[in-house]
């Protein structure tokens, strides 16, 4: 649904009685207000609907906070979850008066990108595929006090559970590092997945496939087909909402969070990308793994800038405990056409160059979409436009090599606070065309850095296993 007017048609048809206006929020929440339907005509996808922005955070102050939502006719859908059938529209954000596009709304700083990579005459195209893995719990606990602080996760096929009185227990429980591809009883959640396929797809989304992933305890991935990068993000936004709703539909909890389990396999969001010229695929040519030398120069960019790309790709104090090494975790800043221990792979499942595209794994599904995929163009588009050559391809098993040969490749960051460092001292990059403001990235730092500094303050429960006898 492209235009106005077949909005207002489809919402006719479906007897929609409330329209959900939704944005998303700098840190990667979605928000949303809800009007009768009688406010839907064509004039507010285009003067907007106003708000107070003076709540969200990182926006606006008290004293100028009156913000329009754009709605996006190409976003519609009836949202699946409401017990009125209602409209859900996805906006971009921009000040009253001016009707200028908000220098803090990820969703334009996303379509700023992709109008940036259009005056560049490199490519007028970018093309996104996010994976993203969540974990589907049955319970969780938690709590943080000055005096004491606890979680815990439970799932039925949680290998801790065993020895569980379940009257009676039935076993199938998956074992750490063995949850890849089981069939069911073991995957106990096939038709919740499939529920969610189906879900997505009467939103739009069109998917691919869904699994069970390599984690225990529920951890799984739904892969949707690739779109243009501020469509890819829209439909991650899409999929966050419908995997957590129909989880909860089932009595059940969905997380991203990229490490909710210790001794396991964490959730990443390895996020595919290609660049398209008049339909003409960009990244395919004659170079190593049949790659062009285009894109072996996006491929330097990525890798140039990959630290800093962590503060908005790895966003979180607790994406770092999944970035280390083992569990398949993509540390090695290094690329490769088959390792998955380094940070870009090559996909070779095809020949045809229309599938030429690069696989760039540091990311998690914390990430804000909007900011991830944009930072990862420019990063690529700065590599193709300075000629970074991204040195030679890294074949072998980077856990195996000799130390001092394993020392000469570059590392992700350890922890948010070096990923804001980092950030820092390298974004430049992200400022041409004014896609990312020094506003933005300055508030980005400074909320980011109050994360960390929130974490680093408070005592573990593990260093009073250590500690509380030293």
């Amino acid at each position: 649904m492209s235009t106005p007017k077949s909005v207002i048609e489809m919402a006719k048809k479906a007897g929609a009685k409330m329209i959900d206006i939704k944005f998303v929020d700098t840190f990667g929440t979605w928000q949303h207000f809800t009007c009768p339907i009688r406010e839907l005509t064509e004039e507010i996808f285009t003067e907007g609907l106003g708000f107070d922005g003076s709540s969200i955070r990182g926006w606006k102050s008290i004293e100028a906070s009156d913000m329009l939502a754009i709605p996006d006719p190409a976003t519609a859908f009836i949202d699946p979850f409401c017990k009125e059938p209602t409209l859900s529209l996805t906006c971009t954000i921009a000040e009253t008066g001016t009707r200028e596009p908000y220098s803090r709304d990820p969703r334009g700083i996303a379509q700023k990108a992709e109008r940036y990579l259009v005056s560049t005459g490199i490519a007028d195209t970018a093309v996104f595929g996010p994976e993203a893995e969540f974990f589907i719990f049955d319970n969780v606990q938690f709590d943080s006090r000055s005096n004491g602080t606890f979680y815990t996760v439970d799932s039925d096929e949680g290998v801790w559970n065993t020895g569980r009185e379940e009257m009676p227990n039935l076993g199938y429980k998956i074992r750490h590092k063995e949850g890849y591809f089981p069939a069911p009883p073991t995957d106990t959640l096939q038709d919740i997945r499939t529920e969610m396929v189906l879900v997505m797809e009467q939103a739009g989304l069109q998917i691919e496939r869904q699994h069970h992933e390599v984690a225990t305890a529920g951890q799984a991935e739904i892969d949707y087909r690739f779109d243009t990068l501020v469509r890819s993000a829209d439909a991650m936004m899409v999929y966050k909402y419908i995997v957590r709703n129909v989880a909860r539909r089932h009595g059940k909890t969905a997380t991203f969070m990229p490490k909710p389990l210790f001794a396991d396999n964490g959730s990443g969001m390895h996020t595919h990308q290609s660049l398209w010229k008049k339909g003409k695929p960009l990244f395919a040519g004659n170079e190593y793994a049949g790659l062009s030398k285009l894109a072996l120069y996006y491929i330097g960019g990525l890798l140039k800038h990959a630290r800093a790309l962590c503060a908005f790709c790895s966003p979180t104090t607790n994406s770092y405990k999944r970035l280390v090494p083992g569990y398949e975790a993509p540390v090695n800043l290094a690329y490769s056409s088959r390792n998955r221990s380094a940070a870009i792979r090559i996909p070779t499942y095809s020949e045809s160059p229309k599938a030429k595209r690069i696989e760039y794994r540091p990311p998690d599904p914390s990430a804000n979409p909007y900011l991830a995929f944009a930072a990862m163009l420019m990063a690529g588009l700065d590599g193709i436009q300075n000629k970074i050559d991204p040195g030679e391809p890294v074949d072998k098993n980077m856990y195996e090599l000799p130390p001092e040969e394993h020392a000469k490749i570059p590392q992700v960051p350890g922890s948010l606070e070096e990923a804001i460092q980092a950030l820092e001292k390298d974004h430049e990059f992200l400022l041409k065309g004014d896609v990312f403001t020094q506003d933005f990235i300055q508030t980005w730092i400074s909320a980011k850095r109050k994360e960390a500094d929130a974490l680093r303050l408070r005592p573990h429960p593990y260093e009073f296993f250590l500690y509380y006898d030293v």
